[in-house]
């Protein structure tokens, strides 16, 4: 593209907003990364109202950032210091622009699920980290706007030259009945109205624009440019409020723990170009070592988060859908994080004082889970925390009503060990069981505590992966059993459980 034409492509974006604001007065809300794109389309929209006389700037415009609180650090500090001078320069110049940072609520953030609860680390097909990091905070924030004025006009980078996956997406969202705008595909914010002003721009275009013209709120679209400079040619993460947005792991930039790609080259890059940016080795190491998202069935659960025991079959053979990670697994995890969040904090300049890892909110929330939803009544949190830090855990209180000490618990769990038990199930039992009798224990009403015991007896029966497999041998159907043939493995029933699932002692199904 040409100077003069790219000049007028500029222009034309600057008078299609011009033209939207003096429209009506439904609010603006702009998805802002910090990338280049969205900075591209928020400098657009800061000049067209920059344009308008004062005295008829009356829309309300939101810019929102959703920190996913696992960016790339150094992009993650790059867009605080952006949101801060957008707010201070547009509240001096009435422009009725506020910027508004945008985080997970604590249940929905990374490490708690990761950690907490277990989630293994996110994969193609149980690609769980997007909605509840970034989508869920855009949408709520969306949402309360619409409450307000009953509809709402999204801004987004989007642009169709970024991939074709893209340019696909883009094209589902059009059909509008409103010039300019688009149609919302998600039904929860089916009146949020999309405009993408620089659709039709080439990476090119976006960077001309951005190099040619000064930044409005004063941060410098050439740190922009060097913050780019060396990294893989790819696009930047963008505000995700439907399934249908890439995610990061399709981005130049995003968290430093998606698993979503094979490797991290921007992080990677950052590290290998520039000397001051070494102190984010433990990032890149935590991510490729502890993170795996195939070959990791040693490390989780045989059971489902629920506990049930769920198989497939396939290639003639049946396997079980894997559940959380493991007790052990989690425990170490955890330390691994503040190990690195320690050494982090040994080496960090002057401008990340403040870095952390992981928050004592989330690190409080991932004790209250352990403890109370999953009865690991052995509190190890504290002890980790305390052992990696030297310091003691900031909340002292105790979790558990459970009235036994650690040395009681380990006590326990070696009377219970088996070598027909590797995973502890009987100790899990008791412990668990321990749970359910003193959360009755001052009650009037007994009612229910022996369904639940018989729960837990039952979730604990099978002992190890192959038993579960066996056991769901005998509850094949007949396509299954055909795909499998006569290759089934045995099984010693549990009476019990037999009865209650429907299996006679014989294991034939009833």
């Amino acid at each position: 593209m040409s100077v003069d034409n790219q000049l007028s492509a500029f222009d034309i974006a600057i008078e299609n907003i011009t033209w939207l604001y003096a429209e009506d007065d439904l609010p603006w809300v702009i998805g802002y990364s910090g990338g280049k794109d969205s900075t591209a389309v928020l400098q657009l929209v800061w000049t067209a109202v920059a344009n308008v006389p004062k005295a008829k700037r009356t829309k309300k415009i939101y810019v929102i950032s959703t920190d996913t609180l696992v960016e790339n650090p150094i992009v993650a500090a790059w867009v605080v210091e952006s949101l801060k001078r957008i707010n201070e320069v547009a509240s001096d110049l009435n422009l009725g622009i506020t910027a508004h940072r945008l985080t997970p609520k604590v249940e929905d953030r990374f490490w708690v699920n990761l950690i907490g609860k277990g989630y293994p680390a996110p994969r193609p097909k149980f690609r769980w980290c997007t909605s509840r990091l970034k989508i869920s905070a855009s949408t709520d924030f969306l949402r309360n706007v619409v409450s307000t004025r009953g509809e709402a006009i999204l801004f987004l980078g989007t642009r169709s030259a970024e991939s074709n996956a893209r340019k696909k997406v883009m094209a589902r969202h059009l059909g509008s009945t409103r010039s300019l705008l688009s149609k919302n595909s998600d039904p929860r914010l089916d009146r949020v109205w999309i405009f993408p002003p620089i659709a039709d721009w080439s990476n090119d275009d976006v960077w001309e624009y951005l190099v040619t013209t000064d930044n409005p709120w004063g941060h410098s679209n050439q740190a922009l440019f060097e913050l780019y400079k060396g990294a893989t040619p790819d696009a930047e993460c963008p505000l995700v409020v439907d399934s249908n947005t890439p995610s990061c792991g399709d981005s130049r930039f995003g968290c430093y723990v998606c698993t979503m790609v094979d490797k991290d080259k921007s992080l990677s890059a950052m590290i290998k170009n520039d000397e001051d940016k070494k102190w984010m080795i433990p990032l890149s190491r935590f991510r490729d070592e502890k993170l795996p998202t195939t070959n990791d069935t040693h490390l989780r659960d045989f059971r489902r988060m629920h506990r049930g025991i769920d198989k497939m079959v396939r290639t003639g053979e049946i396997s079980l859908i894997p559940g959380p990670y493991k007790q052990s697994y989690r425990e170490a995890l955890l330390k691994d994080l503040l190990t690195a969040q320690v050494d982090i904090q040994r080496s960090l300049n002057e401008n990340l004082t403040d870095f952390e890892l992981i928050s004592f909110e989330e690190l409080r929330e991932i004790r209250r889970i352990w403890v109370q939803e999953k009865c690991e009544l052995e509190d190890s949190l504290p002890a980790i925390y305390l052992e990696v830090t030297g310091t003691q855990f900031p909340d002292q209180t105790r979790l558990s009503n459970v009235p036994f000490s650690s040395d009681d618990l380990m006590l326990l769990k070696q009377i219970c060990a088996s070598e027909d038990d590797p995973e502890n199930m009987q100790y899990q039992m008791l412990r668990e069981m321990l749970t359910i009798e003193q959360s009755y224990r001052n009650a009037s009403r007994r009612v229910g505590i022996y369904d639940q015991v018989l729960r837990c007896a039952k979730q604990h029966a099978i002992k190890t992966r192959e038993e579960a497999i066996a056991w769901k041998a005998l509850t094949l159907n007949e396509q299954e059993r055909h795909l499998v043939g006569e290759h089934i493995p045995a099984f010693d029933f549990p009476q019990n459980l037999a009865e209650e699932e429907g299996v006679s002692e014989q294991g034939n199904l009833r």
